[in-house]
């Protein structure tokens, strides 16, 4: 496994600051992302659990898994959270030439416009796979009207060669008001999310935070 970095530093925040890597820190608000989905083996459980709580969350899809998956894409809308877009084939940006990763990420709004129970929603929020895009990348996609949303923490849910708690202690120990955490819902992470969301979930509740969607930016 590369290395990575849980949480994000202030200078990357800063030369990048076209992105969007946290919210106001001023109130206990938490923004719980979720990428790489629908899976059928682990969205649907993420679903019911952050309605047991009560707790707002974004989707990074691929397309083409809401392709093959549309009653999960349309379920994760009418529990009212939000979507984003994550490239139709999970493309990696510092290795896919810049047409065909924007024809990847069009292709992959097309397809959520087929679900008929979008209402207004906005579509456009976007996440590039592996946090890897280049600049050229990034301004075209803001040109189509996209915010692009990275990330102040990095569960590392993905990681198979760390133990689950270390997965949980990332969480907790770079959390704080604001911030953006990635967990991914597909089958690779699927065991460390079934440990750690429910943590996280009862942990902040307790201590009166708000787990948030990332709504409508203008």
């Amino acid at each position: 496994m590369k290395p990575y970095i849980i949480k994000t530093p202030g200078l990357i925040k800063f030369l990048l600051r076209n992105w969007i890597w946290s919210f106001s820190k001023k109130e206990k608000n938490i923004y719980l992302t979720f990428d790489d989905g629908p899976t059928p083996e682990i969205t649907e459980w993420v679903l019911d659990l952050l309605k047991k709580f009560q707790a707002k969350a974004t989707f990074f899809c691929i397309g083409k898994n809401v392709k093959q998956h549309p009653h999960i894409f349309e379920k994760i809308i009418n529990n009212g959270h939000s979507i984003g877009n994550h490239t139709y084939n999970h493309l990696k940006g510092s290795k896919t030439d810049i047409n065909p990763y924007i024809d990847d990420v069009v292709l992959t709004e097309m397809e959520f416009e087929k679900n008929s129970t979008l209402n207004n929603q906005n579509l456009k929020l976007f996440r590039p796979p592996y946090g890897k895009i280049t600049l050229k990348q990034g301004k075209k996609i803001r040109s189509l009207g996209y915010k692009i949303i990275m990330w102040d923490v990095l569960s590392a849910d993905f990681d198979t060669s760390i133990p689950r708690i270390q997965c949980l202690n990332n969480v907790i120990k770079h959390t704080d008001n604001g911030s953006i955490i990635v967990f991914h819902d597909s089958i690779k992470a699927a065991e460390k999310v079934k440990y750690v969301l429910p943590k996280i979930l009862d942990y902040y509740t307790m201590k009166g935070y708000k787990f948030k969607r990332i709504a409508a930016l203008n």
